[in-house]
């Protein structure tokens, strides 16, 4: 893996992070509904539930990833 690996990395990190802000901030402005209160408007859960259920492991695997990556970069 080299510096291209890395750059796209941290980039689909940065973007998830974003989706997963957004879901919150949307849900606490009041723009979005959200019935049971887990910060996750309900239209986006009912069609992108795994990727919020599997927010951990996402971010797990993106994070082993880079570390890998910047690894592989410096040494």
């Amino acid at each position: 893996m080299g510096y291209e690996a890395l750059v796209v990395l941290i980039f689909i990190a940065c973007l998830f992070g974003g989706v997963y802000w957004y879901a919150g901030y949307s849900t606490k402005t009041g723009s979005a509904v959200d019935e049971n209160q887990n910060f996750i408007p309900d239209s986006w859960e009912k069609n992108f539930g795994w990727f919020f259920s599997g927010k951990g492991i996402i971010m797990l695997v993106l994070g082993i990833g880079i570390g890998y990556a910047l690894a592989n970069v410096i040494g």
